[in-house]
C-alpha cells in the first residue's frame, strides 16, 4: 500500500506538466489509486500503524544515534520511536541523508527502497514537513523488510553483498573525484561494463573511472542508457525498475550533501543495473538490443504519428523516436504527447511512476545519449491506440456535472 501512496508525487509532476483541460485527470486517478488501495487494505486485513510509544522515543540528541543503531541491527521497533523522534526534532535535510543511505542498502523488493526514499521526500517537499511523521515511520517499515528471510545483520544474504563489499571501495575514491570531466567513451566502455559483468566488477569500475577523472554524470549517463537497454532486451516489470530506480539513486545522490553517502549510493546503483540484468533471466526471453546499436528509421514522422506507433510495433516507434530527435525534432510536443497518454491511457502506478522518471531523466543525460534513451522508453509508453482507462470518464463526467 505504500507502493500506491507515494505514486502521489508522480501524479502531482504530470498534473503540473499537463494542459490546463487534463490537469486534473492525474488527480483524480491519483485519489482512485488512494482509495482502491485503503479497500484492498480492508480485504486484506485492514492493517494499521499503532501509535507511537512514547515512553520509548529517544530525547533529540539521541535520535540519531537510536536511528543508525536500529537500522543496522534491522529492528523495526526500535526504528520506529528514533524516527519518531528525528521528524519531530531534526532538520528534514539531516532525516533524508539518513534514509537515503539505508534506501540503497539491500537489492531487495527490486529497487523500490530507493523509489520510496525519493518519492517521500519529493512528496513532503510539497505538502510540508509537518506531515512527516506518519510517512517516515511507514517509509522506515518498508526499508527494514527483508521478505521472511533471517535478520540481515546476522546473516550473509545476497541482496546485502553489494552493500557489504561497497564498504571497503567507498575509501578508494580519490579526493578530487566530485569534478572529474565529461567522458563520453567512458560512458560506453561503463556500458559494457553493465552489459555484461558482475555487479562487483561494475563496482570496481566505478571507481576506476573516477579516478581516472571521469565525471560522475558520465557515470550515470552509462547507468541509465544501460536501464533503458534492458527495457528494449525485456520489457516488463524488471527492466522497468532498473529505470526508476536509477532515477531515484540519481535524485538522492544530487540531493545528498554527505560525502560517504553520495560514494554508497553511486556504487550501489553501479551494482543495481547488473543485478536488474541478471534478474531478467528468469522471466522469459531476452533479446540483444544494444541501445548504442539502435537505427534510426528513415523518417520520423510528427509526434502524433509516432504515438500512433507505440504499442502497436514498440521496436519500430523507437526507432521512429530516434529518427525525429536527431533530426532536430522539438522534444516538447513528443513528451507532452506521451504524457497525456499515460492520463488516458495508464493503468497503474508503475505508468505514472515510469512516465515521470523517463521524462525527467531524458533532460539530464548528455546529448549523446539522450535521444537514445527516450526512444528506449517507448517500451513501456502507451500508444494513442491504446483503449482509454475507465477512469477518463469517470473524472470527465464529474467535471462535467
Amino acid at each position: 500500500k505504500f507502493h500506491a501512496v507515494l505514486v502521489v508525487n508522480s501524479a502531482h509532476l504530470a498534473s503540473m506538466a499537463s494542459p490546463d483541460n487534463e490537469r486534473w485527470l492525474p488527480i483524480f486517478w491519483a485519489l482512485d489509486s488512494f482509495k482502491s488501495s485503503q479497500e484492498a487494505d480492508q480485504r486484506e486485513g485492514d492493517w494499521t500503524m499503532d501509535a507511537v510509544d512514547e515512553a520509548r522515543v529517544p530525547p533529540a540528541h539521541l535520535a540519531h544515534e537510536a536511528f543508525v543503531d536500529a537500522m543496522v541491527k534491522w529492528d523495526p521497533e526500535a526504528a520506529d520511536v528514533a524516527v519518531a523522534a528525528l521528524a519531530r526534532t531534526a532538520p528534514a535535510h539531516r532525516v533524508f541523508e539518513l534514509f537515503a543511505r539505508y534506501g540503497a542498502r539491500d537489492f531487495r523488493d527490486i529497487g523500490h527502497k530507493a523509489i520510496y526514499v525519493s518519492n517521500s521526500w519529493r512528496t513532503l517537499e510539497c505538502i510540508g514537513w509537518q506531515h512527516a511523521e506518519p510517512i517516515l515511520r511507514s517509509l522506515a517499515y518498508a526499508l527494514l523488510n527483508h521478505q521472511g528471510e533471517p535478520n540481515p545483520s546476522e546473516s550473509d544474504l545476497k541482496p546485502d553483498r553489494p552493500w557489504r563489499e561497497n564498504e571497503k571501495l567507498v575509501g578508494e575514491f580519490r579526493a578530487d573525484w566530485t569534478t572529474g570531466k565529461a567522458d563520453p567513451e567512458a560512458t560506453r566502455e561503463m556500458l559494457g561494463v553493465l552489459r555484461t559483468e558482475s555487479a562487483s566488477t561494475a563496482c570496481a569500475q566505478t571507481v576506476a573511472f573516477l579516478n581516472r577523472g571521469v565525471s560522475p554524470d558520465s557515470l550515470y549517463d552509462a547507468f541509465l542508457a544501460s536501464s533503458g537497454e534492458l527495457l528494449m532486451r525485456q520489457p516488463g516489470i524488471v527492466a522497468l525498475h532498473a529505470m526508476t530506480s536509477t532515477n531515484a539513486l540519481r535524485y538522492a545522490f544530487k540531493t545528498c550533501a554527505d560525502e560517504s553517502t553520495r560514494r554508497h549510493l553511486l556504487l550501489q546503483n553501479a551494482a543495481f543495473v547488473p543485478l536488474f540484468r541478471d534478474a531478467m533471466g528468469g522471466r522469459g526471453k531476452v533479446g540483444d538490443n544494444p541501445i548504442d546499436a539502435l537505427e534510426p528509421a528513415e523518417a520520423g514522422g510528427s509526434p502524433d504519428e509516432i504515438l500512433a506507433t507505440v504499442g502497436r510495433d514498440n521496436h519500430e516507434a523507437s526507432r521512429k523516436v530516434l529518427a525525429y530527435l536527431d533530426a532536430g525534432g522539438d522534444p516538447k510536443p513528443l513528451i507532452d504527447g506521451a504524457r497525456r497518454l499515460i492520463f488516458l491511457k495508464g493503468t497503474n502506478a508503475h505508468d505514472y511512476k515510469f512516465s515521470a522518471a523517463v521524462l525527467e531523466d531524458f533532460h539530464t543525460l548528455d546529448p549523446a545519449w539522450r535521444n537514445r534513451y527516450l526512444a528506449a522508453s517507448v517500451f513501456n509508453l502507451r500508444g494513442s491506440g491504446d483503449k482509454d482507462n475507465a477512469l477518463v470518464a469517470r473524472t470527465r463526467e464529474a467535471l462535467g456535472a
